[in-house]
């Protein structure tokens, strides 16, 4: 009982996460990657302890639920944006990131008022998609840091996310193309 009281830490872990977003995006704008650096492992560090903390004590909320990978991508969406604005990322690669989220929410809105109830679970290929640009962007942010990084991460990086992006988004879009084909014949 005594552990209820503090239920509210994680979604709390979750809103100061979203804070962050501003002035992370502000230090990739003005170049000041050493700080970007600190805050995107401090902003890792809170989604690793709100999610120990709602796993572990079974703290988890629907608001929880939805603002936490929102938080998440919001910050990743708002790294390969500011890259891209400071020129180290091609325009494209920030459409096609980008786009594909837009596909698969307005996939999944469309299934679900036009077929049917879909709950979207992340598909393995979307996780990897997210971790791979996670990791792109970490590796480019730490590169421009200049801290030790191979100069090829950003060539190969931007390789890797446009082919876990483009695989990823059709593969969303087979899975949800099939379970509409599945309802719409029954």
């Amino acid at each position: 009982m005594m552990t209820h009281r503090w239920s509210w830490i994680p979604n709390a872990l979750t809103f100061l996460r979203i804070l962050m977003i501003v002035p992370f995006a502000a230090a990739l704008l003005a170049k000041e990657y050493r700080f970007a650096l600190l805050i995107f492992f401090v902003a890792a560090a809170t989604d690793a302890v709100d999610g120990f903390l709602a796993r572990h004590f079974d703290w988890r909320t629907r608001l929880g639920a939805i603002a936490d990978p929102l938080a998440d991508k919001a910050l990743l969406i708002s790294a390969y944006l500011m890259l891209t604005l400071t020129g180290v990322l091609p325009y494209w690669l920030l459409w096609l990131v980008v786009g594909r989220d837009i596909l698969i929410v307005c996939g999944g809105l469309a299934f679900h008022y036009c077929i049917g109830r879909f709950d979207l679970q992340p598909s393995i290929p979307g996780k990897i998609n997210t971790l791979v640009q996670i990791l792109v962007a970490l590796a480019i942010i730490i590169l421009l840091a200049d801290f030790p990084m191979q100069p090829w991460v950003t060539d190969a990086g931007i390789l890797l996310v446009a082919v876990s992006a483009l695989f990823s988004g059709a593969h969303y879009v087979a899975v949800w193309s099939l379970k509409a084909w599945r309802v719409k014949r029954q």
